[in-house]
């Protein structure tokens, strides 16, 4: 069997690669090389990235005792990513209550009030940044004020959670030294809520720290940080990448100005739609030997599942290639499965669909800006989207 060099050359803009489909049709069980670490196994097929992502049978907790397949020079995995139940489950249990879909339902008006707000702003000043002026002040300002994190502070902690999702983009030593800072500055940050406990997340965490005494003082500042660079990462990246898709065909967008209650299935369409993942996702070990789509895989042996292509299979999906709103059901993985599934799920979904209302309502006549120049994309990072996304709004008339 071939090995191939891992990840696949990136196409343009959002599209996904051609490799991944060619193997999910012909070797959905494949072997691939990263530019680090041992080789692995690729999964393209969704049966067998869903098997990878919820079987016990595959553990991420061994990626700490091997030389695990990356694409950076050091392994940075670690913290709760990089548990097992039930080492994960007791890490997650204090702060489990905080992303129930009731609790995180409680947010939906502080989360339209917001984004209306950024959006007016935005509008005034006739062509806006959708990455800088809304996506990210949108959904840095939502878990800064869950979590208990002062926004003033952003620039700083951009800086560092940016610098620990790099992957080429800068140096080891930089990567190392910002996640010292980020470290440092949540473990001050927890000791004060400690001291003087507010109504936030870190302060609830930490009274069901002393409750159940099970979480240490480390874990629970990797959770935290954790949180804060997840809360908002994906979710700032997701949104201008579902503006560019909708906007790419703009019927797609004024479907949603018609009918705004297709955004919810919308929203759903889009997480199994856009590719999220520029390198595919964390690999997992096989604790036992186990068979996938007829391929052998022995224990101990790495297994890469590649999301981004299950949420186009076939075999799964009916016209995979082709968004289709009214989708249902809808078995997406965007937020994965089983123990690691998305802890912020719901906050996810909750700002999302409240970002895709307030914009086809506010601004039903939003467009790219005239200059190509106005969509730049991120480069050097595991994740892709734009970093740039100059849009403007025309009265309300189509673009």
């Amino acid at each position: 069997m071939p090995v191939r060099s891992f990840p696949f050359p990136r196409p343009s803009r959002l599209d996904v690669e051609p490799e991944y489909r060619q193997l999910q049709d012909n070797e959905p069980v494949s072997r691939v090389k990263f530019p680090y670490g041992e080789e692995a196994w690729l999964v393209t097929r969704y049966a067998d990235v869903r098997t990878v992502l919820s079987d016990p049978a595959f553990s991420r907790a061994e990626s700490l005792q091997r030389d695990v397949p990356r694409v950076t020079e050091e392994n940075f995995s670690g913290g709760i990513v990089a548990m097992d139940p039930p080492e994960h489950t007791r890490v997650r249990s204090v702060c489990r209550q905080a992303f129930t879909p009731r609790t995180v339902a409680r947010l939906r008006e502080r989360a339209t009030v917001l984004a209306t707000e950024l959006i007016k702003d935005s509008l005034s000043a006739g062509t806006f940044d959708g990455v800088e002026d809304f996506a990210l002040p949108y959904t840095l300002k939502m878990i800064c004020e869950m979590l208990g994190v002062p926004y003033a502070d952003r620039e700083h902690f951009r800086h560092w959670a940016e610098a620990g999702l790099a992957t080429t983009s800068i140096s080891e030593d930089e990567r190392w030294a910002a996640t010292g800072k980020m470290w440092d500055y949540m473990a001050v940050l927890l000791a004060e809520r400690r001291k003087q406990p507010r109504d936030d997340l870190m302060s609830a965490m930490l009274a069901v720290q002393s409750d159940v005494g099970t979480v240490s003082d480390d874990e629970l500042v990797i959770l935290a940080m954790t949180i804060l660079v997840a809360g908002y990462e994906t979710t700032s990246t997701q949104l201008p990448n579902f503006i560019y898709v909708l906007l790419e065909d703009r019927a797609r967008f004024e479907s949603l100005v018609t009918n705004p209650l297709l955004i919810p299935t919308a929203v759903e369409e889009l997480m199994r739609y856009v590719p999220l993942e520029a390198n595919g996702t964390t690999p997992r070990y096989a604790a036992r030997d186990i068979v996938l789509s007829g391929t052998l895989i022995e224990a101990g042996s790495p297994v890469v599942p590649a999301s981004v292509i299950a949420n186009r299979d076939p075999r799964v999906f009916t016209d995979p290639d082709r968004l289709d709103f009214a989708r249902d059901p809808n078995p997406h993985i965007g937020f994965g499965l089983g123990a690691h599934f998305c802890l912020g799920a719901p906050l996810a979904r909750l700002e999302l669909q409240v970002a895709l209302e307030v914009l086809t309502s506010a601004a039903p006549g939003l467009r790219f800006a005239p200059a190509e120049s106005g969509i730049e994309w991120k480069a050097g990072m595991l994740v892709r989207g734009p970093s740039r996304l100059m849009l403007s709004e025309r009265n309300g008339e189509s673009a």
